[in-house]
């Protein structure tokens, strides 16, 4: 006769939205918990981009652990099936050795890792993205579209035709996988999420209105003063134009924006603060209507971080 199940190990998980305080009450309960943190930031992944993501420095990397930081080129793109692979990794190492994992980010395409299945399981080959790349290059947005109704003369379900970027993905997957969206879905429907054996805590931190945009305001002043400008020749030196998603990232395009003429260094600080806000407002919107149901505490009420998880250090 079998004996009881043994309970799931439990995973934490830290988000919100920008500039809310996310790192530093992360440390103080890594700190307080034997924990080690791993990073569910799309930007963090990448060595340089280090000011315009508000990136952990040396300083607080060396107060805990960090995973998932500083470990491609700018110019390597990343998927969510990959990062799901690399976590799962990370986590399992901090648990072997007996630590506590944290998940901090606020990186809505990868946090969905954490709660099923992972979209991106067929990711294609450099020469099929290529030559997707290419097609849409030429002949626009038509073509591509034209080229996945042949694949799919049922029609491409959920995919979104205006949308460029999901009607290039689903004829990229449908390329590597020789399957219809259809297929493809049904698939994803089937498959089990990558931390189905984990329970997981997730807390949200969120901040007033007028605290949190006091907070980004004051984040866009110090990036600037600290050498944001460089930082982006540097990247672009290095090919930050290779990766389309990183080159968007809210702090990085308004100074490739001012770099090309489009935006006057006297907008520039502006610039970023409303396109931050923006942000802000869609991140909220999306924590609100895709994530499991979770706590949500004001990070500006925190005392402490025994506030942030209700179950103990390795419960």
């Amino acid at each position: 006769m079998n004996g009881p199940a043994s309970p799931k190990p439990v995973l934490r998980i830290l988000t919100g939205c920008t500039a809310v305080g996310k790192t530093e009450w992360a440390l103080r309960w890594a700190e307080a918990n034997g924990g080690e943190i791993v990073s569910c930031d799309s930007l963090l992944f990448y060595r340089g981009m280090d000011l315009g993501t508000a990136k952990p420095g040396p300083a607080e990397q060396g107060r805990v652990p960090h995973h998932l930081i500083d470990i491609l080129e700018v110019t390597d793109p990343m998927n969510v099936a990959r990062y799901a692979e690399w976590a799962k990794r990370a986590i399992a190492d901090i648990a072997a050795r007996g630590r506590a994992a944290l998940v901090v980010g606020g990186s809505g395409f990868y946090l969905r890792a954490f709660f099923s299945a992972v979209a991106d399981r067929w990711s294609a080959p450099p020469e099929i993205r290529s030559r997707v790349a290419m097609m849409f290059e030429r002949d626009g947005l038509a073509a591509v579209s034209a080229e996945l109704m042949r694949l799919n003369p049922q029609g491409f379900g959920a995919v979104d035709p205006a949308n460029p970027r999901r009607v290039i993905r689903a004829l990229e997957r449908c390329l590597a996988s020789g399957r219809t969206v259809a297929e493809l879905a049904a698939e994803f429907a089937r498959a089990p999420a990558p931390f189905a054996g984990w329970r997981i805590d997730l807390v949200r931190l969120d901040r007033s209105g007028p605290d949190l945009d006091a907070r980004i305001g004051a984040r866009v002043t110090a990036m600037l003063e600290g050498g944001l400008v460089d930082e982006v020749r540097g990247l672009l030196a290095a090919g930050l134009l290779r990766n389309p998603s990183a080159a968007r990232a809210i702090g990085y395009r308004e100074v490739i924006a001012m770099l090309d003429g489009g935006l006057s260094e006297s907008e520039l600080a502006a610039a970023i603060v409303k396109d931050t806000r923006r942000l802000v407002k869609k991140q909220r919107t999306w924590f609100r209507t895709q994530l499991p149901p979770h706590r949500v505490l004001q990070a500006g009420d925190l005392k402490s971080e025994r506030e942030l998880f209700h179950s103990g250090r390795f419960t």
